[in-house]
């Protein structure tokens, strides 16, 4: 079968076309690829081939040069890559540089800047809530619905799917122990998350209002923010995760473009507080800022959730409003993470402090009980969202397995 006869209900078919970095086998040379099916496509190669006028934005070692082009170059690009993948006449031309995903490396895809992590899922937060603040009148803190609560976390350590994440070191202290210990984590966990990738900047002193979303954001992707809890519990108050956060952040090695969710758009769900001007959705029903995108956690080949994104609280574009709301700047390779996906069922829960109840109710899977990650496990995030005419589009997955420490 040629590789442009992707088959019927493929979620990598020429309705999704993500883009990644990759290197074929004996070369350490990177360049821009495009997913079909279970090929690549070197989009760089096509571009020359067809002679492209995007040829030298398709044929550089990162994305960035082309997040950085703007929203009509994106969605030109996408027409164009289209047709070459789906055109017969094209055919002959770029079959040489379709090349089977089992030969290649895939890279991380975008240079990041800066990273910032949200907390945006109500499930997900009063959850927590309830874990740590039983006695509580609300299981919310009094901000959570005025604004989207987040964290600057660690570019540097940001990683590409499929990188072991070393079990990290640090004081930790139960509320019972006299004196903090250091040591390896015993508490490691995962959060289940969708990265969104910036791509246009701003200028420092410039919010980026809602209306601007789609002309700054240039698509998604799956993200694991791997946390260390017994580390973070000790070192969060007052200022927040550090420790227990920064050691690693998986995230896919494809991104989805915006322009191939178009189906997928929805209304979040319906607020409870009133927002302020800068944040306030509630005039855009036809253009509607939130995303259904079906999630499924698998550990070690077992699936342990289905995290719908649907219920998220707090949408991309509010969160990219309030980031850039008191005149923080924009780069392109920003990346910013939703927070935990969470819904309202046992079975929804984004990670495994929710899942186990904090450790209290492992989980039963087949090869043992899991409370927290053991070394040697492999954690896998996989998506799909609705497409055009009943397809779906697949997000790429994030895998790592916990290796321990030296």
């Amino acid at each position: 079968m040629p590789p442009f006869d992707v088959p019927e209900g493929d979620p990598f078919g020429p309705h999704n076309l993500p883009y990644g970095v990759f290197s074929r086998s004996g070369s350490d040379a990177r360049t821009v690829g495009v997913r079909l099916g279970d090929h690549v496509l070197d989009a760089g190669a096509a571009a020359r081939a067809l002679a492209s006028p995007y040829a030298s934005l398709l044929s550089r070692p990162t994305l960035n040069p082309l997040l950085a082009a703007g929203r009509t170059t994106w969605s030109d690009v996408r027409r164009a890559l289209t047709a070459w993948v789906t055109v017969p006449s094209h055919q002959e031309a770029i079959a040489p540089f379709l090349h089977p995903l089992s030969s290649v490396t895939l890279h991380l895809p975008f240079e990041v800047a800066d990273y910032v992590d949200f907390y945006a899922s109500e499930n997900h937060a009063r959850n927590v809530g309830r874990i740590f603040r039983p006695d509580s009148a609300d299981s919310l803190t009094p901000n959570w619905k005025h604004l989207p609560i987040g964290y600057h976390g660690r570019s540097g350590t940001v990683v590409v799917s499929g990188t072991d994440v070393v079990r990290p070191s640090g004081q930790r202290k139960a509320p019972a122990d006299p004196a903090p210990v250091f040591g390896p984590s015993v508490r490691l966990d995962i959060e289940a998350e969708v990265g969104f990738v910036v791509g246009v900047p701003s200028p420092m002193g410039a919010p980026v209002p809602l209306s601007s979303f789609r002309d700054h954001v240039f698509g998604l992707c799956l993200l694991n923010d791997w946390s260390a809890r017994d580390v973070q519990a000790w070192e969060y108050v007052p200022l927040g995760p550090f420790l227990g956060k920064s050691f690693a952040t998986s995230v896919s090695a494809w991104i989805t473009p915006l322009d191939a969710l178009e189906d997928a758009r929805v209304r979040p769900p319906e607020r409870t507080h009133p927002l302020l001007p800068y944040l306030d959705d509630s005039a855009d029903d036809e253009d509607p800022y939130g995303y259904d995108l079906r999630i499924s956690v698998a550990i070690n080949g077992h699936v342990v959730s289905e995290p719908p994104f649907s219920t998220m609280y707090w949408t991309a574009a509010q969160q990219l409003a309030h980031m850039t709301v008191n005149g923080a700047s924009l780069r392109t390779g920003d990346l910013y993470g939703s927070g935990t996906v969470s819904g309202p069922s046992e079975g929804e829960r984004g990670s495994l402090l929710e899942l186990t109840w904090n450790g209290r109710d492992p989980l039963e899977l087949p090869d043992g009980k899991r409370a927290f990650l053991e070394d040697g496990d492999e954690v896998t995030l996989t998506a799909w969202a609705p497409g055009p005419h009943g397809t779906r589009v697949g997000l790429g997955e994030v895998r790592g397995r916990v290796v321990p420490g030296a």
